[in-house]
């Protein structure tokens, strides 16, 4: 340790691994850059489900390779003209002589008559050409249409062109937002117009880095990325790599009021904040790798490119950012700049040891008091729903999902988006069984190739409802005997969506809490704190989620959370909420060699409670960023990360911990023992064995 951190502070080492870093970023940024995903069908389906099944088998079905439009003609409260229908008739022979487009049919009007629905087919599967070909099938439709009436595009080409549109530029948006962010808060708590730059440069090339990285393995893995996927990537590699920067600027700032020489300081800041730093990111790396073990590919994605991130900010901070701080002297502190003093000690920081004191008089009615607040505001969490539909997926609605909504007012619910069953079983008597489910209301065959039949089944039951959920499990439990049998559709991934998230959460949830508890034992080489430290992440979480519930449902209008909501908070928020912990009881075993343990967890606090809120402060404002992006699964996931880090920051680390460690004492650490020694004698120490982690 001693010879790392003198390589990465000695004068001419320092600037060559600073340069180095940023050349080197700046190759990868130029030359490499980000990899894209080619994106497949089955995608969005979880693996093994029936739904995937169904995708899989229809790919054998001619058409594969095109996108239908499904185009909508409407008038809110009065029927088409006979003016319109020429006008609609004109409009689709004109957007089927666009190259790659052809019609399919002429446009069928309503029973009501206020609304009439013809489809286009668009040759080509990739989102760039439903992009471009909607986009020109917008354009034509919108030329000298009659005064009231509506044209929109929707069906499967218009959602992906949509998808596609609200997701340009936004990964630009976040990453320009959460960078201002993060500008702002670093110089609030630095209080200098220079300091702030250096982190936010070296973050910021780490993000870049990350998301090179991360997509060109996922490439090389055949694992599936989106746009999301780099969003939260790079959310996340800010607001870790700028929690570990903080920690890392502020015990430089301490020890540079122990030592002249700054490359010194910045030697045994860096010798005191790597084991902390290390043992974050790893405990981080492994909570978030667990997500791999997802049914979802974007989740299993999302999990792998995230672990890269942290590892990549790691080692960003703890390389390129002390050799970057020593090559700039005191001045850039300024007008704060640290100086030594007399006993060689940082000025303590008032607050946090005000609170440590009036916690140590009492610990036990602060507990007591804590966790009674914090089941109070856990308990809306009861009145959860999850499961969001198609319509209610985005912040703000595309023309895709209000053509849809269109259609679903004057059709009938189940022939607006049927359910479809793909066989490779005689067709006759697959028809028969389908007709006799009860909530069928018609069958009919429809594409047929490579030994398979496409049957189109139009359900009595409202859309995204508990009853059409059901009909899918009637259907599928009514031709369980037939082999190579798939019901698909919109409502068949639903219902697989919800028990596909419920198999993951109970996998996954316990498998972080066991990998975290065990990265805290080895840290700590202790059980009863890594227990504690553990349920008190896990209380957080309930309790942010409680809070979060009644923000979705009495501010923002969310009535469900998407089905991926619950793990990835879980993941994130376990993942990251459990660093604060370990910033803390990492210095509090480094001041109980000389103070007991006691003391120790409020010195600790009074030492750490600034560089912990700030962190704490800057990780959650840098997730509500989230909510730039246009999926309401972000924008809820980024809301209870932000209340839950916030939550685990001004109350569970401040209050809750400390009041459990002050209650225990010795016990707290238990079967370590903590022994008491005279700081004269760890001085004299070499740093190597006398310092703890910071």
């Amino acid at each position: 340790m001693r010879a790392i951190a003198a390589r990465l502070t000695a004068r001419g080492w320092a600037a060559a691994i600073a340069l180095l870093a940023v050349l080197g970023s700046a190759l990868v940024i130029g030359l490499v850059g980000t990899a894209e995903h080619k994106a497949l069908p089955t995608d969005t389906y979880p693996n093994g489900s029936d739904s995937r099944a169904a995708v899989e088998l229809a790919q054998s079905l001619p058409g594969t390779d095109s996108l239908p439009a499904v185009v909508v003609f409407s008038r809110d409260a009065e029927k088409l003209t006979a003016t319109d229908f020429a006008y609609a008739k004109g409009r689709l022979a004109a957007a089927g002589s666009i190259a790659g487009v052809k019609a399919a049919g002429p446009a069928i009007p309503s029973q009501d008559g206020t609304a009439a629905v013809s489809t286009l087919i668009v040759d080509g599967t990739s989102t760039t050409v439903a992009r471009e070909k909607v986009a020109e099938i917008r354009k034509v439709l919108g030329e000298d249409r009659p005064t009231g009436l509506t044209a929109q595009v929707t069906g499967p080409a218009g959602i992906s062109a949509d998808l596609a549109k609200v997701f340009e530029g936004a990964n630009f948006r976040l990453l320009g937002t959460t960078a201002l962010v993060v500008a702002l808060l670093l110089i609030l708590t630095y209080r200098s117009p220079v300091l702030w730059l250096i982190p936010l440069t070296i973050v910021g090339l780490a993000d870049q880095v990350a998301g090179s990285a991360a997509t060109h393995l996922l490439n090389a893995l055949g694992m599936t990325f989106d746009g999301s996927t780099t969003g939260i990537l790079s959310v996340l590699v800010f607001g870790a790599g700028t929690d570990y920067a903080l920690l890392l600027i502020s015990r430089y700032r301490d020890e540079l009021r122990r030592y002249d020489d700054r490359r010194e300081a910045m030697a045994v800041a860096w010798r005191r904040t790597a084991e902390t730093v290390t043992s974050s990111a790893v405990t981080v790396f492994v909570g978030l790798l667990s997500i791999v073990l997802s049914a979802f590919p974007a989740t299993r994605g999302l999990g792998l490119a995230c672990a890269i991130g942290v590892v990549v900010a790691a080692t960003f901070v703890m390389v390129a950012l002390p050799a970057a701080m020593v090559c700039f002297g005191r001045w850039i502190f300024w007008p704060k700049i640290p100086r030594v003093t007399a006993d060689g000690t940082p000025t303590p920081v008032s607050l946090w040891r005000r609170i440590g004191d009036a916690v140590a008089k009492r610990p036990a009615v602060y507990a007591a008091a804590t966790l009674a607040l914090l089941a109070i505001v856990a308990l809306p969490i009861a009145g959860v729903q999850t499961g969001l539909s198609q319509a209610d997926q985005f912040l703000q609605k595309p023309e895709a999902i209000a053509a849809a909504e269109r259609i679903a007012t004057s059709y009938s619910a189940g022939s607006v988006d049927p359910t479809r069953v793909y066989t490779k079983a005689a067709t006759a008597d697959v028809l028969t069984t389908i007709k006799a489910v009860p909530a069928v209301e018609a069958v009919r065959p429809g594409a047929t190739g490579g030994g398979v039949t496409e049957l189109v089944v139009t359900l009595k039951t409202e859309p995204s409802s508990a009853e059409a959920k059901q009909a899918i499990r009637d259907l599928r439990t009514a031709l369980a005997s037939y082999p190579d049998t798939h019901v698909g559709g919109t409502e068949a991934k639903a219902l697989d969506t919800t028990d596909a998230s419920a198999n993951d959460r109970l996998l996954i949830l316990p498998l972080i809490l066991g990998l975290v508890f065990l990265a805290l034992v080895v840290l700590l080489r202790s059980l009863v704190a890594p227990v504690l430290l553990v349920l008190t992440v896990l209380i957080t979480y309930v309790s942010s989620f409680g809070i979060s519930w009644v923000l979705f449902t009495r501010v923002f209008g969310f009535q469900r959370l998407d089905d991926s909501t619950p793990l990835l908070a879980f993941v994130f928020l376990v993942a990251l909420g459990i660093d604060y912990n370990i910033f803390l009881v990492s210095r509090a075993l480094e001041e109980s060699r000389t103070h007991g343990s006691r003391e120790a967890m409020i010195r600790a606090l009074a030492s750490t409670g600034g560089v912990i809120t700030s962190a704490g402060i800057l990780l959650a404002a840098v997730f509500a960023v989230l909510g730039v992006l246009p999926l309401v699964a972000l924008a809820q996931i980024g809301v209870i990360i932000c209340v839950g880090v916030l939550l685990d920051t001004l109350v569970v680390r401040t209050v809750l911990v400390p009041a459990l460690a002050l209650m225990l004492g010795d016990a707290f650490w238990w079967p370590r023992k903590i022994g008491r020694r005279p700081r004269h004698a760890i001085q004299g120490e070499p740093l190597a064995t006398a310092e703890m982690s910071a």
